[in-house]
């Protein structure tokens, strides 16, 4: 795979090389892990936070999760 691939623009954002710079050297790997576990909450948390905007501006409750929990959105198959 080539950068070309990866990013249409063939040039890095300065998050990416900024990451690039953080792991340029070797770390133990309970470190590594240490930091993807970071990311992934972060992420979470940002996801988090945009569903409680979602269910506060459209005042949406429990039912609303009870009435997802019933849906079944599968493709039929013949």
């Amino acid at each position: 795979m080539e950068v070309k691939d990866i990013i249409p623009t063939g040039k890095f954002t300065k998050a990416q090389l900024d990451l690039l710079k953080l792991f340029s050297r070797e770390m133990p790997e309970e470190n590594w892990i240490e930091i993807k576990t970071l990311i992934s909450k972060y992420f979470a948390e940002k996801a988090s936070d945009e569903m409680d905007k979602l269910f506060e501006e459209n005042g949406w409750g429990e039912e609303k999760i009870e009435e997802w929990s019933k849906e079944h959105m599968r493709t039929p198959y013949k």
